[in-house]
This record gives structure tokens, C-alpha cells and sequence, in this order.
């Protein structure tokens, strides 16, 4: 490019360059006021349910942390984690039979999840709590011959816990299949022919060289699907599960007390979310490096003075 100006304004606009200039951030007083209403608003939100003699806090704080409230929270900490167990493992294995050549198995794994994530939660937990009008005895033998293994009457053997996790462990493999299946093809394919080149089997091949790179798409997802359990396992009280809803009910059933109770679950669903977020952050932090953006660090790090460059590697910020 040519240099249009004349000697003695080059000189002049390198003499008052941008290190004379005064370089005024951009005020947004629209963010500010929206900031100071929305502040005022949940200040008046809490002073006034603090306020609210219909509120009930003195029967909020009497069942805040009675023996039948924590009989619930341990049957529905219980029913997550086997829910999830269940869910993942199931899970894993159909989104491998739906990325299978088989035509056969690809097709079933299609129709478990067509009807498990086709049909509402409530729905299944329903069916299962009264598969007893359906089948009155669960029996393990041969088709089509009198030969018997096992027998047991269906009220018995599906309790309503039993069915609980049954319904949330079926749907949520139904949800996790589609999870592990966008993990899996997320990986390089060269990495799958570079594994079959050494001689590795299919099956070894998903175990050792698929599954493990996949698992950076799979956690954070799944991390979201852990605290989505936690919450829809309060759809179980339908069942009589005696998990945390179940026991609310129970109890407001006989004081009355419909609002305080429903406070009480609030916040103990709200304190399990929280302790749950807590380690799904870590996980997401642990399987997105190389991938987070470097300004995304955790409060802690922050804190320590630390920072996460490109490749994930920590560093000091310069002082």
C-alpha cells in the first residue's frame, strides 16, 4: 500500500499515536438497571415468603430432618444410583447392537428404544407397579412345554420398589443407548481400522480403543442423565416406593400441611442436585481438556491464581 500522507502528518499522527488516546469502555446503563430490578425483585420474592405466616417454617423445620424423611432420601439415593447402574449398562450394550451390521439386532435395539423413550416415565412406572393384572406368575422354563424352572406370584417378586427400578432403569437405558451411541461415533473410524490392522477383534477393538476416547462425549451427558434420575425418581410415589415424595405424601396426607411439605422435598432435592453438580463439573472439566476454552477454570483455580492454557496445561498468570 502507498503512504498517501505527507512527512508532516506521518509525523504528527505517530507523535499523538493510541498511546495519548483515552480509551473509554462502552457503558451500558440498560444492563445495570436490569441487573439493580431483577435484584430488588427476588429480594421481595424471599422477604416475602420469609413473611408468609402461611408458609408454615415451624412445620418446614419439624420434618426438615425426621427419621421418615430420611427413610425416603435413602431409598431414593439407592433407586439413582442402581437406576443408573442398570441404565448405563443396558444402555451400552443396545447402542452396540444398534450400531451392529446385524440387521436382526440392529432392529430390536431400534424398537427397545422406540417404546422405552416413546412412552412417558409415568406411564412405565404405572404399568410395571400393576403388571400383576397382566401376569399373575412370572415363570422361567421351556416355551410351549409344562417344563418349569422357577415360579413365584408377580405381587411378590415386583415389589414396589422392584418395579420402580425396573421402570427407571429401562427407560433411562433407553435415553443412555442414544448417549453412548453419539460417543462411539464421535471417534476417528481410522482409530477402529488401525486396531483391526493389528489384529485386534471387534469386540477388544470397542473395549480398549472405542470405548475409552468416547467417553469424553459420554460423561457430560451422563453427568445431566444422573441428576434427571434423582428428580424423576419422585414420580415413583404413584407405586407407593416409600422413596422421599412418597414419604412427603404420606405425611401431608395426615396434617394437611400440603405447601410446607412440598418445601421440605424442595430443598432436599435441591441440596442432593447441588452435591451431585458438583462432581459433573469436575468430570466435564477432566474429560474436555484439549477441548474447554482456556478461560473456562473452575472458582477454586481462579482463586489459587492458576489458569488453563490451550492444551489443558496449568500456568501461572503473569504478575
Amino acid at each position: 500500500m502507498i503512504d498517501t500522507r505527507t512527512p508532516d502528518s506521518a509525523a504528527t499522527t505517530g507523535a499523538t499515536g493510541t498511546h495519548d488516546l483515552e480509551i473509554v469502555p462502552a457503558r451500558n446503563h440498560g444492563r445495570w438497571i436490569a441487573a439493580v430490578a431483577s435484584l430488588l425483585a427476588l429480594v421481595g420474592l424471599i422477604g416475602s415468603l420469609a413473611q408468609n405466616d402461611n408458609l408454615r417454617w415451624d412445620v418446614v423445620g419439624k420434618y426438615l430432618f425426621a427419621d421418615l424423611i430420611f427413610d425416603g432420601l435413602a431409598t431414593t439415593l439407592w433407586l439413582t444410583a442402581v437406576a443408573m447402574l442398570l441404565g448405563l449398562a443396558l444402555g451400552t450394550l443396545i447402542a452396540v447392537m444398534r450400531l451392529s451390521s446385524s440387521p436382526v439386532l440392529r432392529g430390536l435395539a431400534n424398537a427397545f428404544v422406540w417404546v422405552f423413550r416413546g412412552t412417558p416415565l409415568l406411564v412405565q412406572i404405572i404399568f410395571w407397579g400393576y403388571a400383576a393384572a397382566l401376569y399373575k406368575y412370572v415363570k422361567i422354563g421351556v416355551p410351549f412345554t409344562d417344563i418349569t424352572f422357577f415360579q413365584a406370584e408377580t405381587n411378590a417378586l415386583l415389589t414396589p420398589a422392584i418395579a420402580a427400578l425396573l421402570a427407571l432403569g429401562l427407560n433411562e437405558a433407553a435415553y443412555a443407548s442414544e448417549i453412548v451411541r453419539a460417543g462411539i461415533q464421535s471417534v476417528d473410524p481410522g482409530q477402529t481400522e488401525a486396531a483391526h490392522s493389528l489384529g485386534m477383534r471387534p469386540a477388544l477393538t470397542m473395549r480398549r480403543i472405542v470405548l475409552p476416547q468416547a467417553m469424553r462425549v459420554i460423561i457430560p451427558p451422563m453427568g445431566n442423565e444422573t441428576i434427571n434420575m434423582l428428580k424423576m425418581t419422585a414420580l415413583v410415589s404413584v407405586i407407593s416406593a416409600h422413596d422421599l415424595m412418597s414419604n412427603i405424601q404420606d405425611v401431608y396426607a395426615q396434617n394437611y400441611q400440603v405447601i410446607p411439605m412440598l418445601v421440605v422435598a424442595s430443598l432436599w432435592y435441591l441440596a442432593l442436585v447441588t452435591l451431585l453438580s458438583v462432581p459433573q463439573a469436575w468430570l466435564e472439566r477432566r474429560y474436555g481438556r484439549g477441548t474447554a476454552r482456556a478461560g473456562r477454570v473452575s472458582p477454586l483455580r481462579r482463586l489459587l491464581g492458576g489458569t488453563v492454557g490451550p492444551a489443558g496445561h496449568k500456568k501461572k498468570e503473569d504478575r
